[in-house]
C-alpha cells in the first residue's frame, strides 16, 4: 500500500481535488494592493475587548484598502460551544459599528466564498487532508492517550522537548517498514480510532538548540526569527474534525485572506503555520500579531485583562453600560496608533475614517487599556454628536438594555434640549459619558428618577423655607438670567446673606453666609444636587408647572 492508496482508503468518499476548490474559491478581482482580512472567533459565548480590537485593525486595513473584511465562524472545538454563542457575536459587533463585506450574518451567509462556519467545511478539509497523506506530508496515527503520556514520561526523563516527532511517533515512517504497512492497514480495517498527523519536515536537536529557523515579516513586529517546527502536530481529530491549526490555513487560503491579524499569544505557533502552508503549497498571509491589552493592577504594576477579574474585558459591558460605539472606536484608536491623538487634535471635527490607520504605528508591547481615558474620550466624542442623533442612540439602547428608563423617551423633543444643555457654551460641558450615566445625570427632570440626594449647605439650612418661599413668590418664568438672579440676591439680602461670596469672605461674622448657599438652597430643591448645570437654563426646559411644583413640594416636605 503506498500513500495514494492510503488516502483513498482513509478519504474513500472524497471525490473532488484541491483543483476543484481552487477553482471554486479563484482569487479576488480587487484593486493592487488591497488587503482582505477576517475576524475568526470562536463562539464559547463570551465575546470580549480583544475581539473588537483585532476586528477594528481588520477593518480598517481592508477598507481603507479597497478590501475585504469577512466574519468566519471558528467553530471546530465543538467542546466550547455555547448555544446562540454565533447571534451574540454577531449583534455585539454590529453594536460597535463593525461592518462586514462577507461572511456569517444573522440571516445567513452573504458572500461567494463560503460556507463561513468551519463546522460546515469538513469536506473541504478532508480533501486536502487526502492530499497530504497521499504526498506522503502527513499520516495516521494509532497512538493512544496512555502511549502519549508514556512518550512523554521518557522526554520528560531525557530533558528533551516534548510531543510526537521523529523517532518518537511509531508511525510516522509506515511506508518503509513493512510490518507497520500491515497493521496500519490491519487498523483500518478493524476502524480503530485514529488522527492524521502532519509529517515534519523539521529536525529537532536531542539538546533543544542548533534548530533551524527562517525569517518571517509580521506587519506590526517587523522581521520575526522563527524556529523551524518539527512537531508532527494533529491535523484531523479522531472525531474527523480538522485542528485549528489545519483549518485556518486551508480557510485563509481559499479565501484569499491577505492579512491575518491576531494576538501575540499566537507568536508560539507560527512556525507550525509557516510549515502548514508550505507543505499545503499555499502563499504564507502576512501576519500582523498584536499587543496584549494590559491595564494597571491594583499593586500599580501592567497584567494583562482577565475574564475573571476584570468585567470591562467583556463587550457586555460596554453595551449593557451603554458606551456609544463612536466613543469606543475613538478611544481604541487612540491604543491602536501612537500618533492618532495628535491627528484627532489637529482635525477635531474629522471623520474617524479620514485618519490614515498603520500597523507600523502599532505598539509591539503591551497596549495599555485605561477606562478612565475611555470616559475621558467619550465625552470629547458625544459632544461632537448632534443632541437629535445622541437621543435616537439612547432610545434605541434603553429598549435593549434598560427598559426602565422609557419615560425618558416619551418627548423625544424635550430630551434633545436636555443633552443639549451647555453644549454649545463657550466653553462647552462635557457631562455626559455613557447611557446609564446619563440617564442618571439628566434624572432630576423627570418626576419618575428625581430625588433630593444632596445636603444643604450648612449656612442656610435653617433658613431652607424661608429662602424657598420667597423665591416661589418672586418667581416669573419670563424673567431672563439677569433679572432672575437679581431677584436671588434680593432674597439673600433680605435673609440676611451677603450679595456676593467676597464680602462674606471679607466680613464672615456680618453675613449668615453668601448668594451661593442661597442659590444653592434653589437648586437643591429643583434638581435634587448642589452640583449641576445653569439653573436659570434648566428652569427654561422643565417649565413654570415643574418649577413651581418642585419649590411647593420641597416647601411641604
Amino acid at each position: 500500500m503506498n500513500t495514494v492508496e492510503l488516502s483513498n482508503r482513509i478519504y474513500p468518499d472524497i471525490t473532488r481535488t484541491p483543483e476543484d476548490y481552487e477553482a471554486m474559491y479563484p482569487k479576488r478581482k480587487l484593486p493592487e494592493g488591497a488587503k482582505v482580512t477576517r475576524l475568526g472567533p470562536s463562539p464559547t459565548g463570551f465575546i470580549h475587548l480583544g475581539n473588537l480590537y483585532g476586528a477594528f485593525v481588520d477593518e480598517r486595513l481592508a477598507h481603507q484598502s479597497e478590501g475585504v473584511f469577512y466574519l468566519r465562524i471558528e467553530d471546530t472545538d465543538d467542546k466550547r460551544y455555547v448555544e446562540n454563542a454565533v447571534e451574540t457575536i454577531i449583534s455585539s459587533l454590529a453594536f460597535f459599528g463593525i461592518q462586514f463585506d462577507e461572511g456569517v450574518t444573522a440571516h445567513g451567509d452573504m458572500g461567494d466564498y463560503g460556507d463561513y462556519t468551519q463546522s460546515h467545511r469538513g469536506e473541504i478539509y478532508r480533501c486536502y487532508a487526502k492530499k497530504l497523506i497521499a504526498e506522503g506530508k502527513a499520516y495516521p496515527c494509532f497512538l493512544s492517550e496512555e502511549e502519549i503520556s508514556e512518550i512523554r514520561e521518557k522526554q520528560e526523563e531525557l530533558k528533551i522537548a516534548p510531543g510526537i516527532y521523529g523517532e518518537w511517533s511509531r508511525y510516522r515512517d509506515w511506508e518503509t517498514d513493512e510490518v507497520l504497512q500491515k497493521e496500519v492497514a490491519e487498523r483500518l480495517e478493524r476502524g480503530d480510532d485514529f488522527v492524521i498527523r502532519l509529517k515534519s519536515s523539521g529536525v529537532p536537536n536531542a539538546a533543544g538548540d542548533d534548530i533551524r529557523r527562517t525569517k518571517v515579516v509580521d506587519a506590526i513586529r517587523g522581521e520575526l526569527d522563527v524556529p523551524e517546527n518539527f512537531q508532527d502536530i494533529v491535523i484531523i481529530k479522531t472525531t474527523g474534525i480538522p485542528t485549528y491549526h489545519f483549518a485556518h490555513a486551508v480557510d485563509d487560503h481559499l479565501m484569499r485572506t491577505t492579512h491575518v491579524v491576531r494576538g501575540e499569544e499566537w507568536l508560539p505557533s507560527l512556525p507550525i503555520h509557516v510549515e502548514l502552508f508550505d507543505k499545503l503549497g499555499f502563499e504564507l498571509p502576512t501576519y500582523c500579531h498584536t499587543a496584549q491589552l494590559m491595564k494597571i493592577g491594583e499593586d500599580g504594576n501592567k497584567r494583562k485583562l482577565s475574564k475573571r477579574k476584570d468585567p470591562e474585558l467583556s463587550l457586555d459591558y460596554y453595551r449593557s453600560q451603554g458606551y456609544h460605539p463612536a466613543a469606543v472606536r475613538e478611544y481604541l484608536l487612540t491604543i491602536l496608533n501612537s500618533n492618532y491623538e495628535e491627528w484627532r487634535m489637529a482635525n477635531p471635527d474629522a471623520d474617524i475614517d479620514e485618519f490614515a490607520f498603520t500597523t507600523e504605528k502599532m505598539s509591539n508591547s503591551g497596549a495599555l487599556f485605561d477606562l478612565n481615558k475611555l470616559n475621558d474620550v467619550s465625552k470629547d466624542t458625544l459632544l461632537r454628536i448632534p443632541a437629535t442623533e445622541l437621543a435616537e442612540w439612547l432610545h434605541s439602547w434603553s429598549q435593549e438594555f434598560a427598559p426602565e428608563y422609557e419615560y425618558v423617551f416619551r418627548d423625544m423633543d424635550l430630551l434633545t434640549q436636555i443633552l443639549d444643555l451647555g453644549r454649545e457654551d463657550r466653553k462647552p460641558r462635557k457631562d455626559l459619558i455613557y447611557a446609564r450615566q446619563i440617564m442618571t445625570f439628566i434624572g432630576y427632570f423627570f418626576d419618575e428618577s428625581f430625588e433630593i440626594e444632596d445636603e444643604y449647605p450648612e449656612e442656610a439650612a435653617a433658613d431652607r423655607k424661608n429662602i424657598l418661599q420667597a423665591y416661589l413668590d418672586s418667581y416669573d418664568h419670563n424673567d431672563d438670567q439677569e433679572n432672575w438672579f437679581n431677584k436671588i440676591r434680593e432674597i439673600a439680602v433680605d435673609q440676611g446673606y451677603a450679595a456676593k461670596p467676597k464680602d462674606y469672605k471679607k466680613n464672615p461674622e456680618e453675613y449668615k453666609g453668601h448668594v451661593g448657599h442661597v442659590s444653592t438652597v434653589i437648586r437643591i430643591a429643583l434638581m435634587g444636587r448642589s452640583q449641576s448645570p445653569d439653573v436659570w437654563t434648566i428652569q427654561q426646559i422643565m417649565g413654570e408647572n415643574k418649577v413651581r411644583a418642585r419649590i411647593e413640594a420641597e416647601l411641604n416636605r
